[in-house]
């Protein structure tokens, strides 16, 4: 592997890729298409679509299966070991396509990731991982919490606020942050607003963003909490997998303390 582009897709709308991804992913010698099970298809199938869109018939696609985390046992010796066998994963796609291109040189290598390289992705934490290291290009994409703004016709921050990015699990296990008033939470494997008080608290979330399957609800959190619940469970039922994000925020009170 020569050189490594890392390219911000957006969140599945083939329009969300900008002209400087397309442009970089026409000059990739090939493509790594991750497959994360039959449940995930559809992941696999947006990627090829974007790719078909752009390059035509003329694009290299090089699938290989991603390795799956061990869930049990530590949570960050867990993600440190799957980010190994993913870096692994990578390499070994990428020299099996690569013997075959400019006489076996380091091919130039592309990955679609999500949204944004820089925001909750570890691409870029993987790819410090490969030995030896290519050069690595990174071309930003349009990110979650900004398609979520969008599809709900908000701004990210009120006046002169600052607005704190966390994780579900960090919302669960210690509560709302200290210091701000707007939250945004990503990475939640289901309901981790459940752990607030929602008095004062107002939900903007969202699945699917950019998507033909968007899902959007908002309102005060004790109003619409239940029907997020609902809503994300039977549409992660019909696709196999969900992707949502939300935006919180309080108008007054303390809800600094977890249930």
């Amino acid at each position: 592997m020569g050189d490594l582009l890392l390219i911000g897709i957006g969140t599945g709308n083939p329009d969300h890729v900008t002209g400087e991804a397309a442009h970089a992913l026409r000059t990739a010698d090939l493509v790594l298409i991750p497959r994360k099970g039959a449940d995930k298809a559809d992941l696999a199938d947006l990627r090829r679509d974007i790719c078909g869109r752009i390059l035509g018939a003329d694009g290299r696609l090089v699938e290989f299966d991603l390795p799956v985390r061990d869930a049990l046992g530590d949570y960050l010796a867990g993600v440190d070991a799957w980010h190994d066998a993913i870096a692994a994963a990578w390499r070994a796609a990428a020299q099996r396509a690569g013997r075959a291109l400019r006489g076996g040189a380091g091919a130039r290598v592309a990955l679609l990731v999500w949204g944004d390289p820089s925001l909750y992705d570890s691409s870029l934490r993987i790819a410090r991982r490969l030995d030896p290291m290519p050069r690595v290009r990174v071309v930003p994409g349009i990110t979650a919490l900004q398609a979520l703004c969008a599809a709900h016709a908000i701004p990210f921050n009120t006046v002169g606020a600052p607005v704190m990015v966390t994780t579900g699990r960090r919302l669960r296990d210690r509560g709302w942050p200290e210091g701000v008033d707007r939250v945004a939470v990503m990475l939640d494997g289901g309901g981790a607003f459940q752990a607030l008080d929602p008095a004062g608290v107002e939900i903007w979330w969202g699945a699917y963003l950019g998507m033909d399957n968007q899902v959007l609800i908002q309102g005060p959190l004790g109003e619409v909490g239940a029907r997020i619940l609902s809503t994300r469970a039977e549409a992660r039922r019909a696709h196999g997998w969900i992707m949502d994000v939300y935006i919180l925020h309080r108008h007054g009170g303390d809800t600094g303390a977890a249930r």
